[in-house]
């Protein structure tokens, strides 16, 4: 998958092969890995180096910190990257789905036990008169799943995928 990106306002080519975990910048390839380890914080590999990166969402883009330090980031086809990434990216490993705000369970979409592929949707919840799927971040069994009218909070686990 390639974006352009703009980081303190410098535009980047970024290309991403993730059966490889690598990356092109600008044409120029590094081994890449990454992993949300709670919400918003992300644990990156680049060329060898690990940071500990908090991703914010800021004005139209994003903002990254990571070693004191803050970048403003902005993704030009935003439309693109989340087509591309629907398509391409499927987790690895045991995945905990997280509620994205508190609310409550109105509709199991799956069941545990139950195979699920990348996309498909585990629950609604329902926040403020807003109801929102909860999509499956990767193909496997549903081991874990949160019953219907059960209240959440935001980043409680509500669904756990192997």
């Amino acid at each position: 998958m390639k974006t352009e990106i703009r980081v303190n306002g410098v535009k980047r080519s970024v290309e991403f092969d993730l059966s490889r975990r690598e990356a092109a910048i600008d044409g120029r390839k590094i081994a890449a890995d990454a992993a949300e380890i709670s919400p918003g914080v992300y644990s990156i590999l680049l060329g060898g180096q690990s940071f500990e990166v908090i991703v914010e969402k800021s004005g139209e883009g994003l903002l990254l910190r990571t070693a004191g330090r803050e970048y403003q980031m902005e993704i030009a086809d935003t439309r693109s990257w989340r087509r591309g990434r629907a398509g391409s990216i499927e987790l690895e490993g045991r995945q905990e789905v997280r509620a994205p705000m508190p609310g409550k369970i109105v509709r199991a979409l799956s069941a545990p036990g139950e195979k699920v592929e990348a996309g498909q949707g585990l629950l609604v919840i329902e926040a403020m008169k807003m109801q929102n799927e909860i999509r499956s971040p990767k193909s496997g069994t549903l081991e874990r799943l949160a019953r219907e009218g059960q209240t959440v909070k935001a980043g409680e686990i509500v669904a756990i995928v192997t």
